[in-house]
């Protein structure tokens, strides 16, 4: 694939995962294995609440293709088929689940130096089709998105974007929400190894006049050891510490207080992911 401007889903992405990922309030705990032949199963088991959940994936690749996998406790499997290359700077992907029978859907990838179009449809009578355009370069580029749905005749979304990225920087705004919400943010590493970064985050909803500013960071005090840390202006402070026990094995320790009720307990999250 060529190195243009990206993905319209990648607009915002870095700031957005340090700001999100790995962030839970929940117990997971998710065990990875390797076959000789190449196959990849994965088993992941989720304490949410009261509520327990479980899934099995499975990851084969073979030539330019891959082969995803999932079922989980509802007896409901997902496959996703990506293929690669089928065309030159083209990727497709295939999925659907069963016993859904509509829930079949197809997307078609297509990556140049100054642009990255995508088309997704759901593989039914009357789809829902979504389409992106990003243009520019990897510095900076402009994307759209818009969704329609052929069977109202009527468009589910429309949003843009702009960003702009750099070695020691990122920043990016979003209209979003068909244009009744703008999202700006801006990521900043603060030394050269990227073992710091600062992120802020400005979101506002026109029809409500809601503002919503966040601000967050990530540290690594080793190779094997990382802590972040958010708060917004509604008082919700989250914090989490990661720790590599052994290569690609992580343990995750987040919680999550407001800080304008610290009569409520705080919420804590454990995730412990093995790969061999």
């Amino acid at each position: 694939m060529s190195k243009g401007p990206g993905l319209f889903a990648d607009i915002g992405k870095k700031a957005k995962d340090l700001l999100t990922r790995d962030y839970n309030t929940d117990q997971k705990f998710s065990i990875s294995t390797y076959t000789a032949s190449g196959v990849s199963l994965t088993s992941t088991a989720l304490k949410k609440g009261g509520v327990h959940a479980a899934d099995v994936t499975s990851q084969y690749k073979y030539k330019n293709a891959v082969f995803d996998f999932k079922i989980d406790t509802d007896s409901t499997i997902l496959t996703t088929v990506t293929f690669t290359e089928i065309l030159p700077s083209t990727k497709a992907i295939a999925s659907f689940k069963v016993p859904d029978n509509s829930s079949g859907k197809l997307e078609v990838q297509y990556f140049h130096d100054h642009a990255t179009v995508t088309a997704a449809a759901a593989l039914k009578q009357n789809p829902l089709i979504d389409i992106t355009a990003t243009l520019g370069t990897p510095v900076i580029s402009f994307g759209a998105e818009a969704g329609y749905d052929t069977s109202s005749k009527t468009f589910t979304k429309y949003n843009a974007g702009i960003s702009v990225t750099k070695p020691d920087a990122c920043a990016s705004i979003i209209l979003g929400d068909k244009g009744d919400s703008i999202k700006a943010s801006y990521l900043h590493h603060l030394d050269e190894s990227k073992r710091s970064a600062a992120v802020g985050e400005v979101y506002r909803k026109f029809s409500t006049n809601e503002n919503t500013i966040t601000v967050g960071g990530l540290y690594a005090i080793d190779h094997t050891t990382t802590v972040k840390a958010k708060l917004n202006n509604n008082g919700k402070l989250g914090a989490l510490l990661q720790h590599e026990v052994v290569p690609k094995s992580l343990v995750t320790v987040s919680s999550e207080i407001d800080t304008k009720a610290l009569d409520k307990h705080p919420r804590f999250g454990l995730s412990l992911v093995l790969k061999p």
